[in-house]
């Protein structure tokens, strides 16, 4: 079992509804492992009902799981690296809007501040990318964030090449051991998944 006690992560959920549930499995296995999170939820994340659930029961069962209420807005999220309260920060699911806003530094969502703010403190952030398009439109944004320095990416592969040829998932249960490399400075291998 990987051992995160007494690791502060940041837990930031965007708008792929279909993975909420196995980012929620994620979110348990990281407190299992001893981290302390602190939830953060994109506007569309804590706002939107959908087939896969109401907003209102995403924002409770990601707060019963961390035990601190999420924050939802981009002065709530704006502290989070001035008062140094993430050690590592995952976006789990990371959406390809998401991407291409972090790509182009774009901050104009809580999640992108929470990044953004994060990133002062040089510490890493970990993606574990869920879009239909990651082998399309958003492939450039993947290669550019793969290329900076903080940024780390969950392993990845497509879910399903034949009915949607250019969506890529990742691996969610691979999340507490990606943020374990991450702590030591390195990516978690293979990165592509087959």
């Amino acid at each position: 079992m990987i051992d995160l006690k007494g690791v502060r992560v940041g837990f930031v959920m965007t708008g792929s509804f279909c993975t909420f549930a196995e980012a929620f499995a994620a979110a348990e296995a990281l407190r299992q492992a001893g981290a302390s999170l602190l939830p953060v939820m994109s506007e569309h994340a804590a706002g939107t009902d959908t087939r896969f659930g109401s907003a209102l029961s995403h924002i409770q069962r990601l707060e019963t799981i961390c035990e601190k209420p999420v924050i939802r807005s981009i002065p709530e999220a704006e502290p989070i690296g001035p008062k140094h309260l993430t050690d590592i920060l995952v976006v789990a699911p990371c959406t390809g809007n998401t991407l291409a806003k972090l790509a182009a530094s774009i901050t104009d969502t809580t999640a992108t501040m929470a990044v953004k703010s994060h990133l002062r403190t040089g510490n890493p952030v970990v993606l574990a990318v869920a879009t239909n398009d990651a082998l399309a439109g958003s492939a450039k944004n993947i290669g550019q964030l793969l290329n900076l320095k903080h940024y780390r990416f969950v392993p990845f592969g497509q879910d399903q090449p034949t009915g949607k040829p250019t969506s890529l998932i990742a691996d969610f249960t691979k999340i507490p051991q990606t943020l374990a490399d991450a702590l030591d400075g390195k990516q978690q291998q293979p990165i592509l998944l087959s």
